[in-house]
């Protein structure tokens, strides 16, 4: 129970990475408030997990203020941030991607990650402790054509937790990212553009483990970081690539 007693904000827990991340923290003894704009989806998880559903636009800071504010009513407190939610753009070359696309992934992606945490640091500061992790990805280290704004959007998360890091642990508060793969969620489309068979053995080949990452795979890494088994490390940025990144 590497987790016992921990409370956590887990935002996109509705499907995919989140709601594996959610799944694996609430086995493992942390109370979760599962957080996402898929209001159906929140609820089924937190069904499922026994946790608490809540409603969120990460990119909007009122809505963020209210995500906080029931998680301090539902547990009294706060141990753990997982700023799980993004989106992607369509692959295509960089200049046909929309004004309205580009702000979008920037607002879902790199606003979020400063909207929670002008919520969130202030109460960690004044428990001089919590932990923070930032869903980063491989695009964020080794761009695939064709997304250029996603992979932007992704580094600059990749150095947002750095500084971060370095910034508040004289506080007691860590701050980590985990860079997936493509993987089985419900952004896999949006990446590939397509679904098909072909699409998928193209992307494959690119893994040496030759196969997508898992929810499974992100819930198990983001557990030991959030935990006190990872008390001494901040700043990393964890590839959970099966080698893409090598």
């Amino acid at each position: 129970m590497q987790l016992d007693g921990k409370t956590a904000i887990v935002t996109g827990a509705a499907s995919g990475f989140g709601a594996g991340i959610a799944r694996a923290f609430a086995a493992q003894g942390a109370r979760v408030l599962v957080a996402d704009l898929n209001a159906d989806g929140a609820q089924q998880v937190a069904q499922d997990i026994g946790g608490t559903a809540c409603i969120v636009d990460v990119a909007d800071g009122p809505s963020v203020q209210a995500m906080v504010d029931t998680a301090m009513t539902a547990f009294g407190h706060l141990d753990i941030l997982v700023n799980n939610a993004g989106i992607t753009h369509m692959p295509q070359a960089l200049e046909y991607v929309s004004e309205d696309d580009f702000d979008r992934v920037l607002a879902v992606n790199a606003k979020s990650v400063y909207l929670t945490a002008r919520s969130l640091v202030p109460h960690f500061k004044a428990r001089k402790a919590g932990a923070i992790l930032n869903i980063a990805s491989t695009a964020g280290v080794s761009p695939r054509p064709q997304l250029n704004w996603y992979n932007a959007s992704k580094g600059w998360m990749i150095t947002a937790t750095k500084a971060m890091a370095v910034e508040l642990a004289p506080h007691g508060i860590r701050v980590n990212a985990l860079n997936p793969v493509a993987g089985e969620t419900p952004l896999l489309k949006s990446f590939m553009g397509e679904d098909s068979p072909e699409m998928r053995e193209k992307f494959l080949a690119t893994i040496p483990l030759g196969r997508f990452s898992t929810p499974q795979d992100m819930g198990a890494a983001a557990t030991f970081l959030c935990s006190d088994a990872a008390s001494m490390i901040t700043g990393v940025a964890l590839e959970i690539d099966g080698g893409r990144c090598i």
